[in-house]
């Protein structure tokens, strides 16, 4: 499949587009796009004009209308469509769970090191996660990077987990001989 040339304005546009629609799940409106990309509204529908003619956004009608990313959105912009998810194993409490995959980490305060937190976006629902449960994230698929870290709160409308760190380790580099 040749992969889309997209503008960096129009790639700022979709990925907004696909963040703000992973939230709600629901049509985007173009004014918050706008808002989020700080462009005009005029400026968001013409190019939601040319993202769609290239069939990266549908538009949806009505009131509760606005614009929706398919499926080769997620491909023109590399990331896993939600239903083919790149392996990033997570244990809870020991345990790997099947059902859930992570998204995304995002390290905050790393230059406080006795608040290290990680943000981990996940794909399946953070229900069953409660805090002060232990969470292994990893081995990530191209860095190995592993994650143990205590829950110290969740967003469920955005699976998003937040871990206190406990110890980050990345497979050692081989010694030089």
């Amino acid at each position: 499949m040749s992969s889309i040339e997209l503008t960096d304005s129009q790639r700022k546009i979709l990925n907004e587009l696909v963040n703000l629609y992973r939230e709600t799940e629901d049509a985007v409106k173009g004014e918050r796009i706008a808002d989020a990309v700080g462009r005009n509204p005029g400026t968001i529908r013409n190019q939601m004009q040319s993202l769609k003619a290239l069939q990266l956004v549908e538009g949806v009608p009505g009131p509760k209308g606005g614009y929706k990313p398919t499926a080769n959105a997620f491909e023109a912009l590399d990331l896993q469509s939600l239903d083919e998810p790149a392996a990033t194993p997570l244990s809870h409490e020991g345990e790997k769970l099947d059902n859930v995959n992570v998204q995304e980490i995002n390290l905050t305060s790393v230059h406080h090191p006795e608040l290290c937190r990680a943000e981990i976006h996940l794909q399946g629902s953070v229900r069953d996660f409660h805090e002060g449960d232990t969470v292994v994230v990893g081995p990530t698929p191209l860095s190995k990077l592993e994650i143990t870290g205590t829950v110290n709160g969740k967003d469920e409308t955005s699976s998003v987990l937040i871990l206190k760190l406990d110890g980050m380790k990345a497979p050692a580099d081989q010694p030089e001989h």
